[in-house]
């Protein structure tokens, strides 16, 4: 038996810091969407020689196996079931950027509790698959649920799925090589001197225009305010200054404003289609003959599991 799932990333599209728990825990607010650009994961039972779970990792040179979300989350369902259970056998291929703010461990974590629990064959309840979700990340309770869309606030217990676009929207998204860390971003943010940045009030009116429902031409039109509704933006730019020129420089060849997801460092063009956004995407690469010093480049649906277009 050998499961197989295709997770795909999210895109931040506003993001407002609300507030800190006494156990140091940051609160959000923020508009999630899933995109067309996905990792692979497969799981089957493991070899009778394997005394514990494998994970192989592709794709990703820079990611350690020990500490994977993944294999995280198959430990975290052994502890659950409080009884033996065989090894697994787990291939990770990582296409999604890692440390880029868009999700790509958090959604792999989330595949690998619902195929390891299709292995095992354990039923979890749906509070329970809640919770375990949560232990693994803020971000990880979004993923599970398979949502095309939603607002997330809270440190992500507080999930309300909003309305994926109408007809779908097109993506740019550009990654300078860059690896911000969440945990240190938070850590810049809070040394810097925050005050009100309206990123609150966006997130709440993009939720609304979400529930009543947008076509792709009008996310798109939103791109001006979600370009400065990012509350990590200034924190990401303490931890890599040169990311300001990065933005800079695509928003000029672009002609439009971009938004940086998550804490960084992926940069969003947004798109009536994702024609449009590989179009965009291909003029970039005219204008500028080192793009955005070796960014990678993905012109994305909100479907996938692939991208539309790429670069390089």
């Amino acid at each position: 038996m050998r499961l197989e799932a295709r997770p795909r990333a999210k895109v931040n599209l506003a993001l407002a810091v609300t507030g800190r728990r006494a156990d140091g825990y940051h609160e959000l607010s923020s508009v999630f969407l899933r995109v067309g650009l996905s990792d692979r994961l497969s799981v089957r039972p493991a070899e009778s020689t394997l005394r514990g779970d494998r994970l192989r990792i592709s794709g990703a040179d820079d990611l350690t196996v020990p500490d994977n979300l993944v294999l995280r989350a198959v430990r975290l369902l052994r502890a659950e079931a409080e009884r033996s259970l065989p090894p697994l056998d787990l291939e990770l291929e990582k296409r999604i950027p890692l440390a880029a703010g868009m999700g790509g461990g958090s959604a792999d974590a989330a595949a690998a509790l619902s195929l390891a629990a299709g292995i095992w064959e354990l039923a979890l309840s749906p509070e329970r698959e809640g919770a375990l979700s949560l232990a693994l990340g803020a971000d990880v309770p979004f993923f599970m649920g398979d949502h095309a869309a939603a607002l997330v606030e809270g440190i992500g217990e507080h999930l309300e799925p909003l309305a994926d676009v109408r007809g779908g929207a097109g993506l740019l998204i550009v990654t300078p090589p860059l690896q911000l860390s969440t945990v240190e971003a938070f850590r810049a943010y809070d040394r810097l001197d925050r005050s009100a940045s309206g990123a609150a009030e966006t997130v709440a009116l993009l939720a609304q225009a979400m529930r009543r429902g947008l076509d792709g031409h009008g996310l798109a039109a939103w791109s001006d305010r979600l370009a400065t509704a990012n509350d990590l933006w200034p924190a990401a730019l303490a931890l890599e200054p040169d990311l300001a020129r990065l933005r800079s420089e695509l928003e000029a060849s672009l002609g439009q404003r971009v938004l940086m997801s998550g804490s960084g460092a992926s940069l969003v063009g947004l798109y009536a289609s994702a024609h449009e956004a590989a179009v965009a995407g291909r003029g970039l690469l005219a204008a500028l003959p080192d793009p955005l010093a070796g960014a990678t480049i993905f012109a994305c649906d909100t479907i996938g599991p692939d991208p539309r277009w790429r670069y390089p």
